[in-house]
């Protein structure tokens, strides 16, 4: 009889930690489209699905004023898995006073974000020791939060909605010690993230340094080294129908819509998991900005290029120590 050992367990339960967060999206809506369907159609419980609905509109502007996070959520030994699959670590390179605000702006984005996840919405990388007195507020996608119990799930990791007016709210209402996270890139640089790349779309993407200036808060440059190396890529034949169907569909959304894959259940198969390969997330030092509350073009453009200058002296710095060539650069389009 087969008896699993102690690795395989481990094993296993990392593997259930990525799925279950990766998966949760798609199977809470699944879930509860098709319970409010049933509820409805076949049901006599219609008042269910009615009352849900004036909850969700009652509650439509909380990912917007600071969310709903609960500490035990955080602290789940689930994320410890998840963590040690990589694994993750975080670096510090200057400490951060916890009587100011900050938004820290991560690169790349990579697939799925997987470090910015685990070290910002889940307290099991040691963050709250590493950055004693600052609380981290992980910025993502409104629209994760349209659909009742996913924003619950959602907001319980202390994430929010990355629209301005949430922006605004937390670095105005929230008093101080605050980290608005936010990773500029977004879904545009998934078409960069190959292992080894250290391409960044970040030229066009200047909003976080107009909010830094608006409420005259630091920005923090952070690099995930090793994040692109988590998937690889298929490359359809240039002039194919998929081919032509990705640069339409970027065309029309801007969202790049990439076929990814990673490892599978057995060896050398493809599959979703991620490959286990570590991840570093390196916090540079605070760059302070004054406080303008109506910032010109100029203004903008001129400390936007000081922001790139800083992230790229935090890479140079660190790149060696995580494989990266001495002569490779970050490139920034």
């Amino acid at each position: 009889m087969f008896w699993p050992t102690k690795k395989d367990l481990k094993t296993a339960m990392e593997v259930f930690a990525l799925f279950q967060w990766a998966l949760s999206a798609f199977l809470i809506v699944i879930t509860v489209i098709l319970v409010n369907l049933y509820l409805v159609v076949f049901t006599s419980y219609w008042s269910v699905t009615v009352l849900m609905l004036i909850w969700l509109v009652f509650d439509w502007k909380t990912p917007e004023r600071g969310g709903r996070r609960f500490a035990c959520v955080r602290r789940w030994c689930l994320w410890k898995h998840y963590s040690n699959y990589f694994p993750l670590k975080i670096v510090k390179t200057k400490d951060i006073s916890p009587k100011q605000n900050y938004i820290l702006v991560c690169h790349p984005h990579g697939i799925m974000s997987h470090s910015y996840f685990g070290h910002f919405a889940t307290d099991r990388t040691d963050f709250s020791k590493t950055f004693p007195g600052i609380t981290p507020y992980m910025l993502t996608l409104g629209a994760f939060f349209w659909m009742p119990f996913l924003r619950d799930y959602i907001m319980s990791t202390g994430s929010c909605s990355v629209s301005q007016s949430s922006m605004d709210f937390l670095l105005t209402q929230k008093g101080t010690g605050n980290m608005l996270v936010v990773v500029v890139g977004g879904l545009a640089e998934s078409k960069y993230s190959t292992p080894g790349s250290s391409t960044l779309f970040l030229k066009k993407r200047q909003g976080f340094v107009r909010t830094a200036l608006r409420h005259g808060v630091s920005l923090i440059p952070a690099y995930a080294f090793g994040e692109t190396d988590l998937y690889k890529q298929h490359i359809f034949a240039p002039g194919g129908f998929a081919n032509r169907f990705q640069k339409w569909f970027q065309k029309m959304v801007h969202v790049y819509p990439c076929a990814f894959y990673g490892r599978g259940f057995t060896k050398n198969s493809r599959g979703l998991l991620p490959y286990s390969r570590p991840v570093t997330t390196v916090v540079g030092e605070p760059l302070p900005l004054p406080k303008i509350e109506n910032p010109s073009q100029e203004t903008v453009a001129k400390y936007h290029t000081l922001y790139i200058d800083a992230l790229r002296k935090l890479f140079d710095q660190h790149k060696t120590k995580f494989g990266i060539s001495e002569t490779q650069e970050l490139v920034i389009l």
